[in-house]
């Protein structure tokens, strides 16, 4: 749930997403924020479930391999664009996390794609890197709010490649566990070099009275292959009814309510697993109030 702490540490974030090519040291981060070191340290490793070292050198490998991937640029202009403060390091980072050199990671990332796959690609990795773990995270604020107007609607959509990882998790631990899933399926696409076309979700394959079943993962803009708990699939095309959810996480059940009776009214029945898609991150909108999910359940009838 997010406290007070909690926001602190989601401002805190876009804070540091913005700044980091520059001095991303504990003790400048804890300086900007006017915390002690060891508050910061505490506070923030519990809601991003990473050391600020950690997250960092994350977030810059993870901008600086679609950037790799998707330009021209040279590997030292990536790498000091990234805050990297040299070629020999950046390289050395690059390998331990990726298991090559940046070198071979261009010749085989995006094989195949698409300048404009390309630009998407650096796009949606800026946005979904810094705050993977944190989608599906709790907010106070829903006790009390009232859930907004919908946009709901059918629509025709294709099918999508995606990467994913099932699992099963009570609806206590939901938000860890679609963190863990996401994580791996997104750091998966990333050391494989495929090219990330859309949002983050999660599709519930089965909801029971204790456990839920789901797939957490990313859109991919051409097959590929899994490994290990990563698996290859496809999200499933055809009729959907679509609706944008606006606020906290811990409204959906009723944004999923809604569109039951509205699916009734239309003479719709469900045809398929439900998914939801994360358009906005809670670190670059710390609020709420702000967040944005697009919920695709498919239908049949009518």
């Amino acid at each position: 749930m997010t406290t007070s702490i909690e926001r602190d540490v989601l401002h805190l974030l876009r804070d540091l997403r913005r700044r980091l090519g520059g001095d991303v040291s504990l003790e400048a981060i804890a300086r900007r924020a006017g915390w002690s070191a060891f508050h910061l340290h505490r506070a923030f490793r519990r809601v991003a479930r990473e050391t600020p070292k950690q997250y960092t050198l994350r977030v810059r490998l993870a901008g600086a391999a679609a950037r790799l991937a998707a330009t021209r640029d040279t590997v030292l202009r990536v790498a000091l664009a990234a805050g990297f403060s040299s070629h020999e390091v950046f390289t050395r980072a690059f390998r331990r996390r990726y298991g090559c050199s940046p070198a071979a990671y261009r010749a085989v990332a995006l094989a195949g794609a698409t300048s404009a796959q390309r630009a998407r690609h650096v796009e949606l990795v800026d946005s979904i890197a810094p705050c993977v773990s944190l989608y599906r995270m709790s907010s106070e604020s829903a006790r009390n709010a009232v859930m907004p107007m919908l946009e709901i609607a059918r629509k025709e959509i294709a099918a999508q490649p995606m990467l994913f990882v099932r699992r099963r998790c009570s609806r206590a631990e939901l938000a860890q566990t679609i963190g863990l899933c996401l994580g791996a399926a997104f750091g998966h696409a990333q050391k494989t070099g495929a090219a990330v076309a859309g949002y983050p979700f999660v599709r519930y394959a089965a909801m029971g009275a204790g456990l839920l079943t789901i797939e957490g993962g990313c859109p991919i803009a051409a097959p590929a292959a899994g490994d290990g708990e990563v698996e290859a699939g496809t999200l499933q095309g055809g009729s959907v009814v679509v609706a944008m959810h606006a606020g906290a996480y811990d409204q959906l059940p009723a944004t999923y309510a809604e569109m039951e009776r509205w699916m009734e009214t239309q003479g719709y029945r469900a045809a398929g697993a439900p998914w939801e898609s994360y358009v906005t991150d809670p670190g670059e909108y710390p609020e709420a109030a702000d967040w944005r999910t697009e919920v695709h359940w498919p239908i049949a009838g009518a």
